[in-house]
């Protein structure tokens, strides 16, 4: 990966979640600056150790108000929005937060950015909601979220996309290791309950999804940060191009790391998560960027980090 000289001020809300604490540290080795805006509401301290270098700054705060984000943004070049309500069961607790976090909040940036700042935005390619079977998801695909996370973010990217000087990254799940730990996503809740449990009943196993490693999501910001004129006012998909798999396909992974855990399908039942499609990255590959980190290697690391980790504060849910 070809790394840019041109050092940016950067604005990222949510910046101490479970992506912004493995981006914000790669970003700040780079030579940028980095601005932090989160309300912390999980009550961690990811970004602890960051705190001595001279190029980071943090304010605990909320990306709604407008009157501390108008400040912060003044500064920046280029904006990173990562706050968010994420995964059905939160957003489903909490409807008018997300809205007014996952969509509105970014309207008011794209409102408030001047059309020389440049903004990354993190989409999911849940909002591709249930596709052809067979049939690869790419950007032209009709976009047809069945979740209010998943419509929230959609319409978050429409507005994005309708500024101009912005680059839309619609991620795959994401899986791996994050100082801000999160247990609910679908690799590492698996993961967990095969280290933890040894066993686990899946409702609909055939349901297919993409996935993606964390460390893979940060470096397709860096990414989109160094190659910003050429993939600007577009969408990419951003996945494991061999990772397309069902549930069933995903355990089956698992048991080759984890010999004794068992899985069992249960033939009554219905997940609640109805996302079911595979999808093509392409496109974002077509510019030079290659994720680094397969399942299996996330899977190991995984492995270990639960050995250290035994108990369910690191969840969404």
């Amino acid at each position: 990966m070809t790394y840019s000289t041109d050092k940016k001020n950067i604005l990222i809300t949510g910046g101490a979640g479970y992506l912004g604490s493995v981006l914000v540290p790669e970003l700040l080795a780079l030579g940028h600056q980095v601005t932090v805006l989160d309300n912390f509401m999980f009550n961690q301290d990811p970004l602890n150790t960051l705190c001595l270098n001279p190029n980071f700054d943090v304010y605990r705060g909320d990306c709604r108000d407008k009157k501390q984000i108008a400040p912060l943004l003044a500064k920046a070049d280029v904006v990173i929005p990562l706050a968010a309500l994420v995964g059905a069961p939160l957003c489903g607790r909490d409807e008018i937060g997300t809205v007014s976090t996952n969509r509105d909040a970014v309207v008011m940036l794209t409102e408030l950015m001047s059309q020389e700042q440049q903004l990354l935005m993190p989409i999911t390619n849940s909002g591709y909601g249930i596709g052809e079977a067979g049939k690869y998801c790419n950007e032209e695909s009709p976009l047809r979220p069945i979740s209010l996370y998943g419509t929230s973010k959609v319409e978050a990217e429409q507005a994005v996309l309708a500024k101009g000087n912005a680059v839309s990254f619609r991620l795959a799940t994401v899986f791996g290791m994050s100082p801000r730990m999160r247990l609910d996503l679908l690799v590492n809740d698996f993961v967990y309950r095969a280290v933890k449990d040894s066993a686990i009943v899946l409702f609909e196993s055939h349901f297919k999804r993409n996935f993606i490693h964390i460390r893979d999501v940060a470096n397709a910001f860096i990414h989109g940060l160094n190659n910003f004129d050429s993939m600007k006012g577009q969408a990419y998909n951003v996945g494991l191009s061999d990772a397309n798999l069902s549930k069933k396909e995903l355990c089956e992974k698992i048991q080759q790391h984890l010999p004794k855990f068992v899985f069992l399908e249960a033939p009554i039942g219905e997940d609640p998560d109805k996302r079911d499609y595979i999808v093509s990255n392409a496109k974002i590959e077509a510019t030079g960027y290659r994720p680094q980190v397969s399942l299996d290697d996330g899977i190991k690391e995984l492995i270990k980090g639960y050995r250290m980790i035994s108990n369910t504060k690191y969840s969404n849910v």
